[in-house]
């Protein structure tokens, strides 16, 4: 195993894709590239702009395409933060949640057992199986919201 963690994820990607007979392509070893250095939610224009810095001959259909299998494989996660914006990032080992502010941006990492009691009534009431992974939950983080001025918390 490489002691370089860019250089592991993509290993450990590659593995998974042979796996399944397929290989690790030009663009795709970019993409986690990109999102292994920049270990944040970034849009897929980002990823399309970070990519063009590091190999200016990727296009940028190819970088949707490989954001598209890298998330197919479970190596990259995505989720909706709402209006129709999309985010990805490494997939990490432990399942997470997120919420998005809707004044600034941020997207918080939350634990991923946050909406399990909700998951299991929706399930049990409506029979719905419910995916919070997928959608990040909307609010105003803790340095947009007016009532925070002065940093205490309610």
């Amino acid at each position: 195993m490489p002691e370089d963690p860019v250089e592991a994820v993509i290993e450990a990607a590659a593995a998974l894709l042979r796996a399944r007979g397929d290989r690790m392509t030009g663009p795709r070893r970019a993409v986690l590239t990109v999102l292994a250095l920049r270990q944040s939610h970034l849009a897929p224009d980002q990823v399309v702009a970070a990519v063009a810095e590091l190999d200016a001959g990727v296009h940028r259909a190819s970088v949707y395409r490989a954001l598209e299998a890298l998330s197919d494989l479970g190596v990259v996660q995505h989720m909706h933060l709402g209006h129709g914006t999309t985010a990805y990032h490494l997939a990490a080992e432990h399942r997470h949640l997120h919420a998005a502010c809707g004044r600034c941006g941020a997207v918080v990492d939350l634990p991923g057992d946050l909406l399990d009691d909700v998951a299991t009534r929706l399930d049990d009431v409506q029979g719905f199986a419910l995916d919070p992974a997928h959608v990040a939950l909307s609010g105003t983080c803790v340095r947009c919201r007016p009532d925070q001025v002065s940093g205490d918390r309610p």
